[in-house]
């Protein structure tokens, strides 16, 4: 499940692990259920995944498989900021646009298990996304309309604890536009609790612009009376 203060909040990820006959001498051999997405530096598109901890990357012999002290449960893949889990030198804005091209496609991923689910795991995705639906949806909201970081929204209660001035591109509005309603329809499919929330984001109204901007807007409408 994803993290808290993460793009993958409330999504649900999975992995195939194979042990070796002579565990832990060599580490597992590891596949994500990708459903054809990249949705993090470490995990492909096809399923492999790239880790320097089982050994499907370089890096340095600490980060590497050590049968006296390594467990699959180390490694931290899905985490608060992926666009740093590709190595080498990265500017430092940009973490976030990866974030939001990383949060669609785990709304997504979201309704491939939905519409499709794991064979043996259908209860146990059906349950999850009951329970967590509703946030689910007030976080797409909350990012959609630029009232908190992408990643950063309560996950526990709802709450919206940001007040740094947010950006989000026309590209990550479009996405979400056409995702809620799926999303909507999904969760509301398996009997979630949706607590009133609208059924597209066209019936959100989006927060008055604050700022330099609001007072142009009052000073122009001023004028014009």
């Amino acid at each position: 499940m994803g993290a808290r203060n993460t793009p993958y909040h409330n999504g649900l990820f999975f992995f195939d692990l194979e042990f070796p006959s002579d565990y832990p001498n060599r580490p597992p051999s590891v596949r994500y259920r990708s459903f054809g997405l990249t949705l993090n530096p470490n995990l492909c598109r096809d399923g492999y995944v790239c880790f320097s901890l089982l050994n499907t990357w370089t890096g340095e012999q600490t980060e590497r498989w050590d049968p006296n002290k390594s467990t699959v449960l180390q490694g931290l893949v899905l985490n608060e900021k992926p666009y740093y889990n590709e190595p080498g030198p990265k500017p430092a804005p940009s973490w976030k646009a990866y974030n939001a091209d990383v949060f669609p496609l785990s709304c997504k991923t979201m309704l491939f298990l939905l519409n499709k689910p794991l064979r043996n795991f259908e209860e146990f995705i059906a349950a999850h996304f009951k329970e967590h639906g509703s946030v689910i949806l007030r976080a797409c909201i909350a990012y959609r309309h630029r009232r908190v970081s992408i990643g950063f929204f309560d996950v526990d209660d709802g709450r919206i604890t940001s007040d740094e001035k947010i950006k989000v591109s026309k590209k990550f509005k479009k996405s979400m536009d056409q995702l809620y309603p799926k999303l909507y329809k999904a969760f509301d499919g398996i009997g979630a609790s949706l607590n009133n929330l609208p059924e597209t984001m066209v019936e959100v109204e989006e927060k008055r612009p604050s700022g330099i901007i609001s007072k142009l807007k009052k000073f122009w409408k001023a004028i014009k009376n």
